[in-house]
């Protein structure tokens, strides 16, 4: 198969590009490299893939002779309030409804990355996919935004799509400004590591080798709408305290007040991804911490 995958350059779509790649399919990735973290970072994430530099929102996008897309690009970030809105509404909702429409007019799926933060203070845990969407953040608000243009498109224009909510994943090459890389990392170094809130929070971690044998699955067979989460709830507290124990250090841990638009708890109900996909996660929290540590780890000049 011949494969489009936005967002290849980032974390999950760097990982989804190498097993695609293995697989024996061809892959050609479109990234434009924002400044939302180093790019620098991106660019080695995508240093054996062939990646186009393409800004999804403003230029022309052809899809024709693809077998398939997978949409994964995106402004990431709960911390979306004030002034960097513009940005959620360019690389979010501009950038999908741009995919969407090249995609429908081309003929070719969509596998659509949304994000359990389109439900919020969920009224159910584990929270099922029929489950009423409450966001708290502008960044949640876009990316349901997002799903009911996929499915506009999907009425209008017959598009092809599938609608991915991933919670929480982790592993090697996740993104900077992430809780599980932040902590390693200052594990690692010596640094120090603010946690916001009385780190009760918790969430459904997913390892990301777990994410990308979803994703793929979704675009063999779904259809309609699946949550991707880990099996395994923990509060914060709980994954340092994880992480110590693996690293076998103690981490210079600051708290902080509680961020507007974090949710307080994540956890998803697998059971449509696990009877119509066959997909079951794999990975544990503590065999994808301590993967992601030996990385954290490596990137410091080792323990």
């Amino acid at each position: 198969m011949r494969y489009a995958v936005t967002g290849a350059a980032g974390f999950i779509g760097s990982h989804l590009s190498e097993t695609l790649l293995a697989a024996g399919h061809e892959v050609v990735g479109f990234d434009s490299f924002t400044d939302y973290y180093d790019p620098a970072l991106k660019e080695e994430n995508a240093r054996h893939l062939d990646v186009r530099r393409v800004d999804l929102a403003a230029d022309p996008l052809d899809f024709a002779g693809f077998d398939g897309i997978f949409h994964l690009a995106g402004q990431p970030g709960v911390r979306s309030f004030g002034e960097v809105f513009p940005l959620y509404l360019t690389r979010n909702v501009l950038a999908s409804q741009r995919v969407f429409e090249a995609a429908a007019r081309d003929g070719v799926r969509v596998v659509f990355a949304s994000s359990s933060s389109i439900y919020g203070a969920a009224e159910r845990y584990p929270t099922p996919e029929d489950t009423p969407p409450q966001p708290l953040s502008p960044y949640g608000i876009t990316k349901l935004a997002c799903e009911h243009l996929a499915d506009a498109y999907r009425r209008s224009f017959d598009l092809d799509a599938v609608v991915l909510r991933y919670f929480n994943a982790f592993g090697p090459r996740q993104r900077p400004d992430m809780a599980f890389t932040r902590i390693l990392l200052a594990l690692a170094s010596g640094g120090s590591f603010e946690l916001f809130g009385d780190g009760q929070q918790s969430r459904g971690w997913t390892y990301v080798t777990d994410v990308v044998a979803a994703t793929i699955l979704a675009m063999e067979g779904g259809s309609g709408t699946y949550n991707v989460g880990g099996a395994l709830e923990a509060s914060m507290n709980e994954t340092i305290e994880l992480a110590e124990q693996i690293s076998g250090r103690t981490l210079d841990l600051h708290r902080r007040d509680e961020v507007p638009g974090d949710q307080r708890r994540t956890k998803a109900d697998t059971t449509r991804v696990s009877t119509e996909l066959g997909w079951v996660p794999k990975t544990t929290l503590e065999e994808g911490l301590r993967a992601q540590w030996e990385w954290a780890s490596t990137r410091v000049g080792g323990r």
